[in-house]
C-alpha cells in the first residue's frame, strides 16, 4: 500500500469519525444529556413552533444514525489494528482485549457524568470481534443481517416477555417515581449525587435500553461487523474504485428507507390505543423503525464517501478530521461540558433553553472542539485521553510531542 493511499485512508476515516461525532453531539445537546424519559411537561413554555420543527427533524435525520456510523468505525478501527499487527508479525488479540478492559474503565468514569455512555457497551462487545476476524466474509454479513432483521430483539421479547431485563419500570412510563426522582437528581442534585444516581439507577436504565425491545446492544455489534467487513474489503483504501458500488448501495438504501417508513407507519397505525409497549406488535414496530435508521445511516455513509471524492468537498469534510482523531477526548469532554450546562451541579439550565438555541450551542461546541483539536495536534501526536489509553495499552508511556523521536536522534548525533 502506498504512503499516499494509506494517508488518504487515515484522513478519510478521521474525517468520517469526526463527522459522526458531530452528529452525536447534536443529538445529545438537544436531548440535554438526559439519555432517557423526562418528566411530563418538560420544556413546556420555552418551545415555539420553530423549536418543535427542529425536535421533529432530529429523530428523522440524526437520532440513531450517527451512533451507527460511530459504531461502524469502531469495527473498522479493529480491522485496521489487526491488519497492521499482522504485517508486523504481531499477535494483537490479547492486546485488544486489554485495550477493551481499559476502555470499560474510561467509559465507566464517563457514565458517572452521563448515563447514556456508549464506551462501556463497546468495551463489553469488543472481545466478540476477535473470533470474527478470521471467519469467512459471508458469515460477517450473515450475522449482521441476522441482527438487523431484529431476530435477537424478538428472542429477547420471548425471554423477557416485553418486561424490563433489569426488573425496573417501563422506560415509557415518564411519571414513574424512579423517573421523577432521577430527573430531580440531575436537575437539583450535587455532582456526587449525580455520580451515585448514574452508577446505580442510571446504569440499570442503560442496560435495560440496550437489552430490551430497543435492542441497541445487538445492533451495535451488527454495526461493528459491518465496520470489520469494510476494513476487510479495504473500502477506505480504494474509495474511488468502489464509487459505482457505493452509488448502487445508496440507491438501495433510499428504497429501503421509503419501504421502512411505509411499514413502520402501517404497523403503529394498527396498534390499539393506548400503545402497549410490551406487546409483540410494538416489538415489530420498533424493528421497522430501526430498518429506517439503518437505511438512513447507509445513505449518510455513502453520501460522505462520494462527496469525499470531490476535491472541494474533500477539503470541507477534512475539517472534521482533527475532531475525529481526538474522538475519545472530545466525546467525553462534550458530555462534561453538556452536563455542566444543564445539570444542577453546574449551571442548571435543564429545560430552560429553547431547542433552536440548543442547536446553535451544539454547532458552536463542535466548531470550538474541532479548532481546539486542530491546534492541539499541531504540537501533540494524540489527544490527552487517546495518549493515556495508548500508553496503558502498551504499559509504556508513548511519545506525546510530535517529532520527539526525530529530536532524540538529532541529540544523539550532536
Amino acid at each position: 500500500m502506498s504512503t499516499t493511499i494509506q494517508s488518504k485512508r487515515i484522513h478519510s476515516v478521521d474525517a468520517l469519525r469526526g463527522f459522526a461525532l458531530a452528529g452525536v453531539a447534536l443529538v445529545h445537546m438537544l436531548e440535554q444529556y438526559i439519555a432517557g424519559p423526562s418528566s411530563e411537561g418538560f420544556m413546556e413554555g420555552v418551545n415555539s413552533l420553530p423549536d418543535q420543527i427542529v425536535q421533529g427533524l432530529m429523530p428523522i435525520f440524526f437520532t440513531g444514525k450517527f451512533f451507527a456510523l460511530f459504531s461502524i468505525l469502531f469495527g473498522l478501527s479493529f480491522a485496521i489494528q489487526m491488519q497492521s499487527a499482522e504485517k508486523k508479525n504481531i499477535k494483537f488479540g490479547k492486546r485488544f482485549l486489554w485495550r477493551a478492559i481499559l476502555l470499560f474503565g474510561i467509559g465507566y468514569v464517563h457514565q458517572l457524568f452521563y448515563r447514556g455512555d456508549i464506551l462501556t457497551i463497546y468495551a463489553v462487545l469488543a472481545p466478540f470481534l476477535i473470533p470474527y476476524y478470521r471467519i469467512p466474509t459471508k458469515w460477517l454479513l450473515i450475522t449482521a443481517g441476522f441482527i438487523f432483521l431484529g431476530i435477537p430483539r424478538i428472542i429477547a421479547f420471548f425471554i423477557f416477555g416485553g418486561e424490563s431485563p433489569t426488573g425496573i419500570h417501563s422506560m415509557m412510563d415518564v411519571n414513574h417515581p424512579q423517573v421523577l426522582a432521577y430527573f430531580d437528581t440531575i436537575q437539583n442534585g450535587s455532582l456526587l449525587e449525580v455520580f451515585k444516581a448514574n452508577a446505580t439507577y442510571g446504569m440499570l436504565t442503560k442496560i435495560d435500553f440496550q437489552l430490551s425491545l430497543f435492542g441497541r446492544f445487538y445492533y451495535t455489534f451488527g454495526y461493528f461487523l459491518i465496520g470489520l467487513w469494510l476494513g476487510r474489503i479495504e473500502l477506505f483504501n480504494n474509495i474511488e474504485a468502489f464509487s459505482k458500488k457505493i452509488k448502487t448501495v445508496m440507491l438501495w438504501a433510499v428504497a429501503g428507507m421509503l419501504v421502512s417508513v411505509v411499514i413502520t407507519f402501517a404497523t403503529f397505525a394498527t396498534i390499539d390505543q393506548p400503545i402497549d409497549n410490551t406487546s409483540l406488535h410494538f416489538t415489530f414496530g420498533i424493528n421497522f423503525m430501526d430498518w429506517f435508521n439503518i437505511s438512513m445511516s447507509t445513505i449518510i455513509l455513502c453520501g460522505f464517501l462520494l462527496l469525499f471524492q470531490r476535491e472541494k468537498w474533500e477539503k470541507r469534510l477534512l475539517f472534521f478530521a482533527p475532531y475525529g482523531k481526538m474522538a475519545l477526548t472530545n466525546y467525553i469532554l462534550q458530555s462534561v461540558i453538556g452536563t455542566f450546562i444543564f445539570f444542577g451541579w453546574g449551571l442548571g439550565y435543564l429545560g430552560q433553553i429553547r431547542t433552536i438555541f440548543l442547536l446553535a450551542m451544539a454547532i458552536l461546541l463542535i466548531i470550538v472542539q474541532t479548532l481546539a483539536s486542530k491546534y492541539w495536534l499541531q504540537t501533540f501526536k494524540y489527544g490527552p485521553l487517546e495518549w493515556l489509553w495508548r500508553s496503558a495499552t502498551y504499559l509504556k508511556w508513548q511519545p506525546m510531542l510530535k517529532n520527539t523521536e526525530l529530536n532524540a536522534k538529532k541529540m544523539d548525533l550532536s
